[in-house]
């Protein structure tokens, strides 16, 4: 008897062995795909930050003239300043943004009608009170909301497109790699010849359109992050 219990219990060991060997391979499974994503996105998005290489210039034409148009022009206060593809231009950042939202709804509605019912034949079995009907409802509920961000620091990214006003368009990244993991600071946007110092620094909140994000890989971004199943619980519970 006791050797027929010990077989029982070693076989349910394997078979709670088998059953967690196969769910972790299942999470495996689904997880690869997921992180090799996130891979080719990080690379595609990094694409999309790459620095502009400069414009070959246009040969100058033999014309024995001293100023030649497709060599462009600058004037003798501008100095050194970036205009032209490729130049690279710096970003300081400077941006701080607060917002707070509240709201609250509150109602309340009743409503009711009665019947008198006859005295006489089969329904004057009723009172007038059991022919009234009364209903009352009502709601009360807020909320609020507060953010508030802040970014400083400098980036310096290169001018990708020139326009035919004399707007740029600029775009780059910084990549910062630490023990724990990675930083990106990445920043897309147009900006104005005259905004440029003569440092080539502008401020971010020169730049128009612009597109500033700020994220992370590595240990530090998974732990402020919540995992798969607690998200998969947050999901699906009603509550």
């Amino acid at each position: 008897m006791s050797t027929r219990t010990s077989d029982a219990r070693i076989a349910r060991f394997m078979a709670g062995l088998a059953t967690g060997a196969v769910a972790v391979l299942i999470v495996a499974a689904s997880a690869s795909p997921a992180d090799a994503q996130r891979r080719d996105d990080d690379r595609e998005q990094s694409r999309d930050y790459a620095p502009s290489a400069p414009v070959a210039p246009m040969p100058a034409a033999a014309n024995g003239g001293i100023f030649q148009a497709s060599q462009g022009y600058a004037a003798l206060y501008e100095g050194n300043r970036a205009r032209r593809v490729g130049d690279p231009v710096t970003i300081v950042l400077v941006e701080r943004t607060q917002a707070t939202k509240t709201q609250g709804t509150d109602y309340d509605s009743s409503g009711g009608f009665s019947i008198l019912p006859p005295t006489t034949g089969a329904l004057s079995l009723f009172s007038a009170t059991d022919a009234t009907v009364s209903s009352n409802r009502g709601f009360n509920g807020g909320g609020t909301a507060s953010q508030a961000n802040q970014l400083s620091g400098e980036i310096t990214v290169t001018i990708a497109e020139v326009y035919g006003n004399g707007t740029m368009l600029v775009r780059g990244e910084k990549r910062l790699t630490l023990n724990r993991g990675d930083e990106f600071v990445q920043i897309s946007g147009i900006i104005r010849p005259s905004d440029v110092d003569p440092y080539n620094r502008v401020a971010s909140t020169r730049v128009a359109d612009a597109r500033i994000s700020y994220t992370g890989k590595g240990d530090l971004a998974r732990s402020s992050r919540q995992g798969w199943l607690s998200r998969f619980f947050q999901i699906i519970s009603p509550f």
